[in-house]
Order: C-alpha cells, then sequence, then structure tokens
C-alpha cells in the first residue's frame, strides 16, 4: 500500500492536527499533556506502518528540523508573555536562580548515576546526556500551566524558558570541550554570551524599526524567516542562538521600556509596532502548536517502546526522576517557603530534551545508554506533572466551595439579625 504519495500526505497531516486539537480540548479537562498523546499517536502509527508497508522511513532529519523550529516558536510565545516591570523583577530574578541552581544540581546528580551504572561511561560522556535530561520542557509546561493563578503561572513560564536557554548553553560548552582547539574556555564562553546579547538588540530594535515601515499585509512570516536566519547564522557562528529569539521576544513584547528617551520614541510608531505584536503573537502560538505536534507524533514514529520493559532502563529513570524531584523540592523550599504544590511536581521533559540527545557528537556517544531512559523520564515527569495539576484543580476547587459556604453562612447570620433589629 502506498503510504506516501501526495494525497495520502495531506490526508494524515490534517488528521493528526484535527486530533492533535481534540487532544487538547482533552488535556484541559483531564490534565493529561497532550505531549502523551500525542507520543501515544506516534507509537501507534509506528506499528500501523509496519504493518502496511515494509519500507523503512528515515524521521530523523524531519525530527531535527520540526525540534529547532519548535523550539524557536515555543521560546518566542513565551517571551512575547512576559512584562517586564519593577514589581516582576524579583520573581524573574528567583526563577532565574531555581532555573540555574535546579539544572545545575540536577545535571550533576544525573552525571553520576549515568557514570556509575552505565558501563563505558566516561565522567565527560555522563556530564552530556545528563543535561538533556535535567532541562525543564517549555513546550509541556506552558501549555499546561495555563489554568494556574497568576504567579504560579508567571514562575514556570519564566523558569521552563530560562531552563531551556541555560541547558542548551551548557550543552554546547561541554561539547566545546570535547575539541580543545574550538574549546575558549569560560572567559571565551562570557564573551560570546555578551557579544550574542550585543548583536540580539542591535537586531531587535533594527527588525521592529524596518517592519513597521512596511505597508505590505504579507510580513509576519518574512519577520519569522528572518528570526530563523538569525538563528542559524548565529548556531553557524558559535553563539547562543536562543538568545537572539528571547530578546526580540522581550524588546518587542516590552517596547516602552526599550525605546525610552525623546531619540528612541520618535523613531518607534507605537500603534503599528504594537499591531505587528499582536499579530505575531497569534501567528507564533498557531505555528508553535503545528510544529510542536508534529514533532512528538513523530518522535513516537521513532522509538522503541519495548525498551520501556528493561529492568536497568527502569532502574536508572527511576533514579533520576527521584533525583530531579528530591533537588527541586529542597530548592523550591528554600526560594518559595512552604507552598510548594504543584510547582513541585511541574518539571516535565521534553522537545529539548529528544532535540539535544540527537545532537551529541559520535565521539562522546556511548552503545551502553538506552534510548529508553529517555523516553521513561520524558513519560514518568509528565505522569508526575498530570497527577498534581489533577490534585491542584481539586484542592483550588474545594477552596471555592469552602469560601461560598462561608459566604452564605454569613449572609444567612446577618439576614435574622436584620429582622431582629426591624422588629425591636
Amino acid at each position: 500500500m502506498e503510504i506516501i504519495s501526495s494525497y495520502n500526505l495531506i490526508i494524515e497531516f490534517s488528521v493528526i492536527i484535527i486530533l492533535s486539537f481534540l487532544f487538547n480540548g482533552l488535556s484541559k479537562k483531564t490534565n493529561i499533556p497532550a505531549v502523551l498523546m500525542l507520543i501515544a499517536l506516534g507509537v501507534i502509527l509506528q506499528y500501523v506502518l509496519q504493518y502496511l508497508t515494509s519500507v523503512t522511513i528515515d524521521f530523523f532529519p524531519i525530527l531535527e528540523v520540526l525540534g529547532i523550529v519548535g523550539l524557536i516558536m515555543i521560546v518566542l510565545e513565551a517571551a512575547l508573555e512576559l512584562e517586564l516591570k519593577r514589581e516582576k523583577l524579583v520573581p524573574i530574578l528567583k526563577s532565574l536562580a531555581i532555573a540555574l541552581i535546579g539544572l545545575g544540581l540536577s545535571t550533576w546528580a544525573a552525571a553520576s548515576i549515568l557514570y556509575y551504572f552505565i558501563p563505558d561511561m566516561s565522567m565527560q560522556s555522563a556530564w552530556l546526556y545528563a543535561t538533556p535530561l535535567s532541562i525543564l520542557s517549555s513546550a509541556i509546561i506552558i501549555p499546561s500551566v495555563a489554568g494556574l493563578r497568576g504567579k504560579k503561572r508567571e514562575f514556570h513560564i519564566y523558569e521552563s524558558t530560562f531552563s531551556d536557554i541555560l541547558g542548551i548553553m551548557l550543552f554546547y560548552f561541554l561539547t566545546g570541550k570535547l575539541n580543545p582547539a574550538e574549546d575558549s574556555g569560560l572567559v571565551g564562553f562570557g564573551g560570546n554570551f555578551l557579544l550574542t546579547i550585543t548583536i540580539s538588540l542591535i537586531a531587535s530594535y533594527a527588525i521592529i524599526l524596518v517592519f513597521q515601515k512596511i505597508k505590505s499585509n504579507v510580513k509576519l512570516f518574512l519577520m519569522i524567516a528572518v528570526l530563523l536566519l538569525l538563528y542559524a547564522l548565529g548556531k553557524k557562528m558559535h553563539l547562543s542562538s536562543l538568545i537572539i529569539i528571547l530578546i526580540f521576544g522581550l524588546v518587542i513584547a516590552n517596547m516602552k521600556l526599550f525605546f525610552k528617551g525623546r531619540k528612541l520614541s520618535r523613531l518607534l510608531d507605537y500603534d503599528k509596532a504594537h499591531q505587528i505584536y499582536h499579530e505575531l503573537h497569534t501567528i507564533t502560538g498557531e505555528t508553535a502548536f503545528v510544529v510542536r505536534t508534529l514533532f512528538f507524533v513523530i518522535f513516537g514514529l521513532t522509538i522503541a517502546i519495548t525498551s520501556l520493559f528493561n529492568t536497568q532502563v527502569a532502574l536508572i529513570s527511576s533514579m533520576l526522576i527521584l533525583s530531579i524531584y528530591g533537588i527541586r523540592i529542597v530548592l523550591l523550599l528554600i526560594f518559595e517557603g512552604k507552598d510548594i504544590i504543584p510547582q513541585a511536581f511541574i518539571a516535565p521533559r521534553g522537545l529539548i530534551t529528544v532535540l539535544l540527545f540527537y545532537a551529541i557528537p559520535e565521539e562522546a556517544e556511548v552503545a551502553g545508554f538506552e534510548p529508553g531512559i529517555l523516553l521513561f523520564v520524558i513519560i514518568g515527569t509528565s505522569l508526575i506533572m498530570t497527577f498534581a495539576m489533577i490534585y491542584e484543580k481539586r484542592r483550588s476547587a474545594k477552596a471555592v466551595d469552602v469560601a461560598n459556604n462561608r459566604a452564605v453562612g454569613s449572609v444567612k447570620w446577618k439576614v435574622p439579625s436584620v429582622l431582629e433589629n426591624e422588629e425591636k
């Protein structure tokens, strides 16, 4: 049977997008991440393909491109929602500290576990394998926390975005260590970081000022193409390209802050620029939805589900998950106090984990590492988040009921009192 034909591909793509939309609705009702449903759909399609055809398809190039574009769209989507105000400074810095310390400690713990339990695993390779497993998935977190109250939702958006960026920077810093000729050390890495920020700010101002003057209605995908180009060129120049995307999103979302002063404010046509921001926000969310859908379905198509039933995979994965939540609970108790539910259990791994895992250089690859560990951790952390969100939903509903009952009781108490006073 012919699977890959023009009309069949259109049908398959359309059905997957429709199912993903339905999964999102189901996710809001059940708190089960839509990502898990998409991976499950991919696994089912994997067995359907095996039944219908004997031809093997290499999905990796598609997966890699989708992962990169998805990552850019997700970070841009998150950045467009971040307001930089004086009252937001403390939550932002707190989220950054938790993301940074959590990433460092989780990577160290995961590297130690992998080094001890996997044969032929050097400590350098262990750190490379551990880094993707220690990064929070903004692709899963941001859509999942939409129902949380303001401060908790903002915390997760900030933290997951910072975790993505810091994790990618750590990963490529460690890969640079594999090649001494290209390794510039911490000083060079710091210089690279400052250069990236400088280029990001210049590019952000230039894009906004140029695009506000473009009269054509067809310009948003042109802007996205420019951002993709900057990201790819930044990678070629060994810059921290994701920072370019983050800073552009922050600048266009907070134009009044970045275009202060007479000279800069005169250059900005706020109404036109704000319209671009609003339209970009919409198209970024839509694009991120499509790319995220295709990425996780194709990931499901490529994974070996049988590896989940391997005893060693289950043992190592369970220890990794315990270390993730142990470190996270301690950090949140220190920074947030006692109110750490459901934050302590919202730490899923996802798109970045898969993307960086496939980016591990050949010289650092270890044959004894089972890819099932990756899948086990992704599914395990997502399920834990699901139970935490269900618990939080029930707790919030119960609190609302108690408050309503108290309000009703208060009214009932006041009414007889008023009547008694009238009788007197």
